[in-house]
C-alpha cells in the first residue's frame, strides 16, 4: 500500500503519538479543572504544557491566546460566526474550503455581505484583487494558507498588511500548513490562525485549535459554545478570559496530548529538513505526472510554491475511475473529486468532475513515488 492522501490526514502516525494518549489516560485520566485531586492536577498540567508547546510553535507569547477545538472547522467558525454580524462584510480568496464558505453563505442569508477575490488558475492569489477588494470598509479576510487542492501557498505577510491597512482583521486557514510550514503569527501579522492536528502537525482525529495573536480582543467575539469551564463556577454566565471563553465542555485530553507529542516530533527532526523532503517528492510527482500523455497537473509548477499537494485529471476519463483503479489494482490511496472545495475547483477549471489529488506526506519515500507514478501512466494507458 502506497498511502497518498496526507492532505486528508496523516498517516501513519509516529509512535510517539500513539503511546502519548495511551500513557497520559493511564498516569493522568482526570478531569482537568474540574477536581483537586492528583488525576486532575496533572491533567490539567498536560493541556497546560502543550499550550506552551503549541504558543511556542506558532510563535505568540500568551499560551492561554491557543484554544483547543475539535478541528480546523470548528475553529474557524469560531472566528467567523462569533465575530461577523449583519451589515458586516467579509473578503475571502476564491480558493476557500467549505469550513470557510458554508458558514459564509450561511452568514450571507444574515446580512453579512461577502467579497471572493478571484484567484489565478493555478490558484495564486491576485493580490492587486485583494487590495481592490479592501478599498471599502471589510470587518474580516478570511484566507487559506495553501489551497487543499492545488497546495498553492498564499502570501500571508501582504494579504495582513493589505487587511490591516482597511482596518480589518485577518483570519487564516492553517489546516494545510500547521506542521508543513514554519508558521510565526506575530511575524505574519496574523490575527486569528485555525489549524487542525491530525494532517501535517502528526496528531489524531477530533483535536484543532484556534492562535489567537497577542494584542487582538476578543471581547467581540461571541463563544460557539457555552457551558461548563471548571472556572468561575459560581456564576452563570461564561467566563470572558481566555481560553475559557471558548473552551466550554470536558476537553479532548488524549487528543491534545497526543498532539503535543506530534509538534514535539516535528521539532525534533526539523520543520526545515521535513519541508525540503516534501518538497523534493513533490517536485518529482509533479515532473513525472508532467509527462504522462492526456494528464493536466494543477497548481504552480514549482513544489517551492506549494505544499504537497499534487491534483490532476487525465483527458476524457473521470476521476473516480482513476482513483478506484489506483487502489484496486496497484494499492495507491489517492482523495478524487471536489474535495470539500467547490470554489476552488471553479477557479482552476475542474468543477464539476474535481481531480485525482495525490499528497505525499513525512513518511513517504521516493520508491513509492516512483512506483505510484508506474501505476498512474499504467492506468492512463490502460
Amino acid at each position: 500500500m502506497i498511502y497518498l492522501d496526507n492532505a486528508a490526514t496523516s498517516w501513519p502516525k509516529p509512535d510517539e503519538v500513539i503511546r502519548a494518549m495511551t500513557d497520559v489516560l493511564e498516569r493522568a485520566g482526570g478531569n482537568p479543572g474540574r477536581s483537586g485531586h492528583r488525576l486532575s492536577i496533572a491533567a490539567a498540567r498536560v493541556i497546560y504544557e502543550v499550550r506552551e508547546e503549541l504558543a511556542g510553535f506558532f510563535g505568540i507569547s500568551d499560551p492561554l491566546r491557543v484554544v483547543f477545538t475539535g478541528n480546523a472547522t470548528h475553529a474557524l467558525n469560531l472566528v467567523i460566526r462569533g465575530l461577523l454580524r449583519p451589515g458586516d462584510r467579509v473578503v475571502v480568496s476564491s480558493m476557500e474550503h467549505n469550513a470557510v464558505m458554508r458558514p459564509l453563505r450561511h452568514l450571507e442569508r444574515r446580512g453579512v455581505r461577502i467579497t471572493v477575490v478571484p484567484c489565478y488558475a493555478d490558484g495564486t492569489l491576485d493580490l492587486t484583487g485583494l487590495e481592490k477588494a479592501l478599498s471599502e470598509p471589510a470587518r474580516l479576510v478570511v484566507l487559506v494558507h495553501a489551497s487543499n487542492v492545488t497546495g498553492t501557498i498564499m502570501p500571508l505577510g501582504e494579504a495582513a498588511r493589505l487587511a490591516h491597512g482597511a482596518g480589518a482583521l485577518l483570519c487564516v486557514d492553517a489546516a494545510q500548513t500547521a506542521g508543513a510550514l514554519p508558521i510565526s503569527v506575530a511575524e505574519l501579522g496574523v490575527d486569528f490562525l485555525a489549524f487542525t492536528g491530525h494532517k501535517e502537525m502528526l496528531g489524531p482525529p477530533g483535536i484543532g485549535g484556534l492562535v489567537i495573536a497577542d494584542g487582538v480582543d476578543v471581547s467581540a467575539c461571541e463563544p460557539l459554545i457555552f457551558g461548563g469551564t471548571g472556572s468561575r463556577s459560581e456564576s452563570e454566565e461564561q467566563p470572558e478570559f481566555l481560553p475559557d471563553r471558548f473552551e466550554s465542555g470536558t476537553p479532548n485530553l488524549a487528543g491534545i496530548a497526543a498532539l503535543g507529542a506530534g509538534v514535539r516530533w516535528i521539532k525534533e527532526h526539523g520543520i526545515a529538513e521535513l519541508r525540503d523532503h516534501i518538497m523534493m517528492v513533490t517536485h518529482t510527482l509533479i515532473e513525472g505526472l508532467s509527462v504522462i500523455p492526456g494528464v493536466r497537473v494543477y497548481g504552480p509548477p514549482d513544489a517551492g510554491s506549494r505544499v504537497g499537494i499534487v491534483s490532476f485529471t487525465v483527458e476524457g476519463r473521470h476521476v473516480s475511475e482513476i482513483g478506484l483503479r489506483l487502489d484496486e489494482e496497484y494499492g495507491v490511496l489517492a482523495r478524487v473529486g471536489l474535495h470539500c472545495a467547490p470554489a476552488a475547483h471553479r477557479t482552476i477549471g475542474s468543477f464539476p468532475g474535481g481531480t485525482v489529488r495525490l499528497s505525499p506526506g513525512v513518511f513517504t519515500n521516493a520508491e513509492e513515488i516512483r512506483r505510484a507514478l508506474e501505476a498512474v501512466e499504467r492506468v492512463v494507458r490502460g
